[in-house]
């Protein structure tokens, strides 16, 4: 079992209120089993942040090693997209 240390924190009286609530529900045992899920799920969103940072950073890499931008052709593009656009629906019906 890891090392439970224990550790003061500071809620609003809403936050307080919705912890107890889940408790007294029988949703969970303790006041600290809430807590510490809701640090799996802030440190589970926290690295799927950091994995969409990596994955951005690295298309912005791609971006910039392409070359410079050209110029586009706005009415070819919307031609296209509303042909793809046509072909979806008409394979959805």
């Amino acid at each position: 079992m890891p090392d439970i240390q224990k550790v003061s924190v500071a809620l609003t009286g809403e936050q307080l209120s919705v912890v107890k609530s889940a408790v007294e529900a029988g949703e969970y045992a303790t006041t600290s089993e809430v807590v510490r899920e809701a640090l799996r799920e802030w440190q589970w969103k926290r690295e799927l942040r950091g994995q969409e940072l990596e994955r951005l950073r690295k298309l912005w890499d791609e971006g910039i090693a392409s070359g410079p931008g050209r110029p586009m052709d706005w009415d070819a593009t919307l031609s296209e997209a509303r042909r793809r656009f046509k072909k979806l629906t008409e394979e959805a019906a």
